[in-house]
Protein backbone atom coordinates (compact mmCIF):
# COMPACT_ATOMS: atom_id res chain seq x y z
CA UNK A 1 0.00 0.00 0.00
CA UNK A 2 1.38 3.46 -0.63
CA UNK A 3 1.99 5.74 1.74
CA UNK A 4 0.66 9.31 1.09
CA UNK A 5 2.96 11.34 -0.80
CA UNK A 6 4.96 14.01 1.78
CA UNK A 7 8.71 15.34 1.95
CA UNK A 8 9.30 14.49 5.59
CA UNK A 9 10.18 11.50 6.88
CA UNK A 10 11.33 10.23 10.49
CA UNK A 11 12.63 6.49 10.55
CA UNK A 12 15.02 4.90 12.91
CA UNK A 13 16.95 1.30 13.65
CA UNK A 14 16.24 -0.66 16.16
CA UNK A 15 19.34 -3.01 17.18
CA UNK A 16 22.01 -4.13 19.32
CA UNK A 17 25.83 -2.85 18.43
CA UNK A 18 24.35 -0.54 15.65
CA UNK A 19 26.69 2.20 15.96
CA UNK A 20 28.52 0.69 12.18
CA UNK A 21 25.55 0.35 10.64
CA UNK A 22 25.52 1.89 6.72
CA UNK A 23 21.82 2.09 6.80
CA UNK A 24 21.57 6.22 7.84
CA UNK A 25 23.49 6.73 5.28
CA UNK A 26 22.34 4.86 2.46
CA UNK A 27 18.51 6.08 3.30
CA UNK A 28 19.20 9.86 3.43
CA UNK A 29 21.74 10.14 0.37
CA UNK A 30 18.97 8.77 -1.40
CA UNK A 31 16.31 10.80 0.55
CA UNK A 32 18.63 14.08 -0.20
CA UNK A 33 18.46 13.34 -3.83
CA UNK A 34 14.50 13.02 -4.00
CA UNK A 35 14.27 16.07 -2.45
CA UNK A 36 13.12 14.90 1.25
CA UNK A 37 13.84 15.88 5.03
CA UNK A 38 14.40 12.94 5.82
CA UNK A 39 16.24 11.24 9.21
CA UNK A 40 17.32 8.08 9.85
CA UNK A 41 18.05 7.64 14.36
CA UNK A 42 20.04 4.82 15.33
CA UNK A 43 18.35 3.28 18.54
CA UNK A 44 21.05 1.20 20.44
CA UNK A 45 19.82 -1.26 23.04
CA UNK A 46 23.55 -1.35 24.23
CA UNK A 47 24.23 2.14 24.23
CA UNK A 48 20.16 2.56 26.12
CA UNK A 49 21.64 -0.10 28.51
CA UNK A 50 18.26 -2.42 27.52
CA UNK A 51 17.60 -6.28 27.08
CA UNK A 52 16.34 -7.04 23.39
CA UNK A 53 13.18 -8.02 25.11
CA UNK A 54 11.92 -4.17 25.31
CA UNK A 55 11.62 -3.81 21.37
CA UNK A 56 8.26 -3.68 21.84
CA UNK A 57 8.16 -0.61 24.25
CA UNK A 58 10.76 0.78 21.38
CA UNK A 59 8.35 0.64 19.06
CA UNK A 60 5.30 2.02 20.85
CA UNK A 61 7.73 4.85 21.42
CA UNK A 62 8.39 5.24 18.05
CA UNK A 63 4.90 5.42 16.90
CA UNK A 64 4.18 8.02 19.67
CA UNK A 65 6.54 10.13 18.39
CA UNK A 66 5.98 10.51 15.20
CA UNK A 67 8.20 8.16 13.40
CA UNK A 68 6.86 6.68 9.93
CA UNK A 69 9.16 3.91 10.27
CA UNK A 70 11.55 1.36 11.47
CA UNK A 71 14.29 -0.76 10.65
CA UNK A 72 15.02 -3.76 12.62
CA UNK A 73 18.13 -6.19 13.15
CA UNK A 74 19.68 -8.49 15.56
CA UNK A 75 18.76 -9.29 18.15
CA UNK A 76 15.19 -8.07 17.91
CA UNK A 77 13.42 -9.82 14.33
CA UNK A 78 11.65 -12.45 16.46
CA UNK A 79 10.91 -10.67 19.45
CA UNK A 80 9.29 -7.63 17.67
CA UNK A 81 6.90 -9.69 16.18
CA UNK A 82 4.23 -10.71 19.19
CA UNK A 83 4.27 -6.15 19.63
CA UNK A 84 2.74 -5.97 15.91
CA UNK A 85 -0.68 -5.24 15.13
CA UNK A 86 -0.03 -7.24 11.58
CA UNK A 87 2.22 -8.74 9.60
CA UNK A 88 2.80 -9.36 5.65
CA UNK A 89 2.45 -12.93 4.75
CA UNK A 90 6.30 -13.21 3.93
CA UNK A 91 6.42 -11.87 7.14
CA UNK A 92 4.55 -14.14 9.22
CA UNK A 93 6.33 -16.55 6.94
CA UNK A 94 9.90 -16.36 7.91
CA UNK A 95 8.93 -15.82 11.64
CA UNK A 96 10.42 -12.64 10.90
CA UNK A 97 10.65 -8.77 10.87
CA UNK A 98 13.27 -6.13 9.82
CA UNK A 99 10.92 -3.45 8.44
CA UNK A 100 8.00 -1.68 10.70
CA UNK A 101 5.72 0.29 8.69
CA UNK A 102 3.16 2.99 11.31
CA UNK A 103 0.42 3.23 8.63
CA UNK A 104 -2.93 5.12 10.32
CA UNK A 105 -1.73 4.17 14.05
CA UNK A 106 -0.91 0.61 13.13
CA UNK A 107 2.72 -0.84 13.36
CA UNK A 108 2.92 -3.24 10.40
CA UNK A 109 5.53 -5.72 10.11
CA UNK A 110 7.61 -6.64 6.38
CA UNK A 111 10.84 -8.53 5.88
CA UNK A 112 13.33 -6.95 2.98
CA UNK A 113 15.90 -9.05 4.03
CA UNK A 114 14.54 -11.64 1.95
CA UNK A 115 13.43 -10.13 -1.41
CA UNK A 116 16.98 -7.82 -0.71
CA UNK A 117 18.71 -11.33 -1.18
CA UNK A 118 16.99 -12.46 -3.78
CA UNK A 119 17.35 -9.21 -5.94
CA UNK A 120 21.06 -9.22 -5.15
CA UNK A 121 21.91 -13.27 -5.79
CA UNK A 122 19.53 -12.43 -9.52
CA UNK A 123 22.07 -9.37 -10.07
CA UNK A 124 25.11 -10.89 -9.13
CA UNK A 125 25.09 -14.51 -10.00
CA UNK A 126 22.03 -15.14 -12.09
CA UNK A 127 23.37 -17.92 -14.08
CA UNK A 128 25.12 -19.52 -11.04
CA UNK A 129 23.67 -23.59 -10.87
CA UNK A 130 21.39 -24.19 -7.72
CA UNK A 131 20.60 -27.48 -7.70
CA UNK A 132 22.40 -28.62 -4.06
CA UNK A 133 22.65 -25.14 -2.40
CA UNK A 134 24.70 -25.47 1.21
CA UNK A 135 24.19 -22.58 3.51
CA UNK A 136 26.15 -22.25 6.48
CA UNK A 137 24.16 -20.41 9.42
CA UNK A 138 20.11 -20.96 10.28
CA UNK A 139 19.97 -17.56 12.37
CA UNK A 140 17.64 -14.78 11.32
CA UNK A 141 19.58 -13.72 8.14
CA UNK A 142 19.93 -17.63 7.68
CA UNK A 143 16.30 -17.31 7.57
CA UNK A 144 15.47 -15.31 4.74
CA UNK A 145 18.19 -15.92 2.71
CA UNK A 146 17.16 -19.90 2.69
CA UNK A 147 13.52 -18.62 1.70
CA UNK A 148 15.15 -16.38 -0.87
CA UNK A 149 17.14 -19.47 -2.54
CA UNK A 150 14.07 -21.17 -2.57
CA UNK A 151 12.10 -18.86 -4.33
CA UNK A 152 14.89 -17.83 -6.96
CA UNK A 153 14.48 -21.75 -7.60
CA UNK A 154 16.85 -24.08 -5.59
CA UNK A 155 15.86 -27.52 -5.85
CA UNK A 156 17.05 -28.35 -2.37
CA UNK A 157 18.95 -26.20 0.36
CA UNK A 158 20.98 -28.10 3.00
CA UNK A 159 20.95 -26.11 6.29
CA UNK A 160 24.15 -26.74 8.31
CA UNK A 161 24.60 -24.52 11.61
CA UNK A 162 26.38 -25.34 15.29
CA UNK A 163 23.16 -25.75 16.28
CA UNK A 164 21.76 -28.95 14.54
CA UNK A 165 18.57 -28.27 16.13
CA UNK A 166 18.58 -24.57 14.68
CA UNK A 167 19.63 -26.23 11.52
CA UNK A 168 16.65 -28.89 11.79
CA UNK A 169 14.18 -26.14 12.41
CA UNK A 170 14.61 -23.95 9.92
CA UNK A 171 14.75 -26.85 7.59
CA UNK A 172 10.76 -28.10 8.88
CA UNK A 173 9.98 -24.69 7.96
CA UNK A 174 11.22 -24.00 4.71
CA UNK A 175 9.68 -27.66 3.88
CA UNK A 176 6.56 -26.89 5.33
CA UNK A 177 6.29 -23.32 2.97
CA UNK A 178 8.17 -24.64 -0.18
CA UNK A 179 6.97 -28.49 0.04
CA UNK A 180 8.43 -31.64 1.32
CA UNK A 181 11.71 -32.45 0.75
CA UNK A 182 13.17 -28.62 -0.40
CA UNK A 183 15.64 -28.32 2.48
CA UNK A 184 17.43 -30.35 5.06
CA UNK A 185 19.07 -29.74 8.13
CA UNK A 186 22.49 -30.86 8.70
CA UNK A 187 25.37 -30.80 11.73
CA UNK A 188 28.82 -28.97 11.43
CA UNK A 189 30.56 -32.44 10.71
CA UNK A 190 28.70 -32.97 7.68
CA UNK A 191 30.21 -29.97 5.47
CA UNK A 192 33.29 -31.75 4.26
CA UNK A 193 30.66 -34.64 1.97
CA UNK A 194 28.14 -31.86 1.20
CA UNK A 195 30.60 -29.26 -0.12
CA UNK A 196 32.37 -31.86 -2.34
CA UNK A 197 28.72 -32.32 -4.52
CA UNK A 198 27.58 -28.98 -3.90
CA UNK A 199 26.87 -26.07 -6.65
CA UNK A 200 27.37 -23.36 -4.27
CA UNK A 201 27.54 -22.03 -0.54
CA UNK A 202 25.70 -19.22 0.75
CA UNK A 203 27.30 -17.94 4.16
CA UNK A 204 25.04 -16.52 7.07
CA UNK A 205 26.94 -16.34 9.89
CA UNK A 206 28.88 -13.12 11.55
CA UNK A 207 32.37 -14.62 10.87
CA UNK A 208 34.02 -12.26 8.52
CA UNK A 209 32.72 -9.46 9.76
CA UNK A 210 35.43 -7.07 11.43
CA UNK A 211 34.57 -7.73 14.67
CA UNK A 212 34.60 -11.58 13.89
CA UNK A 213 37.52 -12.04 11.79
CA UNK A 214 38.40 -15.87 10.01
CA UNK A 215 36.88 -18.07 7.69
CA UNK A 216 33.53 -19.78 8.90
CA UNK A 217 34.86 -23.44 7.43
CA UNK A 218 37.87 -24.76 6.54
CA UNK A 219 39.54 -23.64 3.47
CA UNK A 220 40.76 -26.75 1.74
CA UNK A 221 36.28 -27.67 1.24
CA UNK A 222 36.08 -24.78 -1.58
CA UNK A 223 36.83 -25.71 -4.90
CA UNK A 224 36.80 -23.95 -8.23
CA UNK A 225 33.47 -25.40 -9.21
CA UNK A 226 31.51 -23.36 -6.70
CA UNK A 227 29.83 -20.52 -6.25
CA UNK A 228 30.13 -18.61 -3.17
CA UNK A 229 27.41 -16.09 -1.78
CA UNK A 230 28.05 -13.74 1.45
CA UNK A 231 25.82 -11.73 3.80
CA UNK A 232 28.17 -10.01 5.63
CA UNK A 233 29.27 -6.11 4.14
CA UNK A 234 31.35 -5.06 6.31
CA UNK A 235 33.87 -5.58 5.17
CA UNK A 236 32.65 -6.71 1.64
CA UNK A 237 35.51 -8.66 1.23
CA UNK A 238 35.94 -11.14 3.69
CA UNK A 239 38.50 -13.54 3.99
CA UNK A 240 36.16 -16.44 2.52
CA UNK A 241 35.33 -14.30 -0.52
CA UNK A 242 38.91 -13.57 -0.92
CA UNK A 243 40.12 -16.95 -0.44
CA UNK A 244 37.37 -18.07 -3.13
CA UNK A 245 37.83 -15.47 -5.25
CA UNK A 246 41.85 -16.73 -5.30
CA UNK A 247 40.27 -20.28 -6.26
CA UNK A 248 38.68 -19.43 -8.87
CA UNK A 249 34.89 -19.14 -7.70
CA UNK A 250 32.26 -17.07 -8.90
CA UNK A 251 31.70 -14.90 -5.55
CA UNK A 252 29.01 -12.62 -4.23
CA UNK A 253 29.35 -9.75 -1.51
CA UNK A 254 27.08 -8.84 1.07
CA UNK A 255 26.92 -5.34 -0.09
CA UNK A 256 23.79 -6.00 -2.83
CA UNK A 257 21.60 -7.85 -0.12
CA UNK A 258 22.23 -4.23 2.10
CA UNK A 259 21.35 -2.35 -0.31
CA UNK A 260 18.12 -3.98 -2.16
CA UNK A 261 16.98 -4.61 1.44
CA UNK A 262 17.60 -0.84 2.48
CA UNK A 263 15.78 -0.17 -1.20
CA UNK A 264 12.63 -1.79 -0.39
CA UNK A 265 12.79 -0.55 3.06
CA UNK A 266 12.77 2.85 1.52
CA UNK A 267 10.01 2.40 -1.17
CA UNK A 268 7.89 1.11 2.01
CA UNK A 269 8.64 4.15 4.43
CA UNK A 270 7.90 6.73 1.44
CA UNK A 271 6.11 5.50 -0.99
CA UNK A 272 8.48 6.56 -3.42
CA UNK A 273 10.65 4.71 -6.00
CA UNK A 274 14.70 4.54 -4.94
CA UNK A 275 17.40 4.63 -7.50
CA UNK A 276 19.08 1.24 -6.80
CA UNK A 277 21.72 1.69 -8.98
CA UNK A 278 22.66 4.92 -7.18
CA UNK A 279 22.18 3.58 -3.86
CA UNK A 280 24.98 0.57 -5.11
CA UNK A 281 27.32 3.61 -6.16
CA UNK A 282 26.67 5.28 -2.22
CA UNK A 283 27.80 1.42 -0.44
CA UNK A 284 30.70 1.28 -2.87
CA UNK A 285 32.02 4.72 -1.51
CA UNK A 286 31.14 3.68 2.18
CA UNK A 287 32.08 -0.05 2.08
CA UNK A 288 34.63 -0.05 -0.20
CA UNK A 289 34.25 -1.58 -3.82
CA UNK A 290 30.97 -3.60 -4.25
CA UNK A 291 32.51 -6.62 -5.46
CA UNK A 292 31.47 -7.98 -8.84
CA UNK A 293 30.81 -11.63 -9.89
CA UNK A 294 34.52 -13.28 -10.68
Amino acid sequence: MAKDAKDSYLVGLIGSGIGPSLSPALHEREADRQGLRYLYRLIDIDALGVPPEVVGDLVRAARDLGFDGLNITHPCKQLVIEHLDALTPQAEALGAVNTVVFEDGRAVGHNTDVTGFAASFARGLPDAPLERVVQLGAGGAGAAVAHAMLTLGAERVTVVDALTDRAAGLAGALNRHFGPGRAVGAALEALPALMSRADGLVHATPTGMAAHPGLPLRAELLHPGLWIAEVVYRPLETELLRTARELGCATLDGGGMAVFQAVDAFRLFTGREPDSARMLADIAELAGAVGTPS
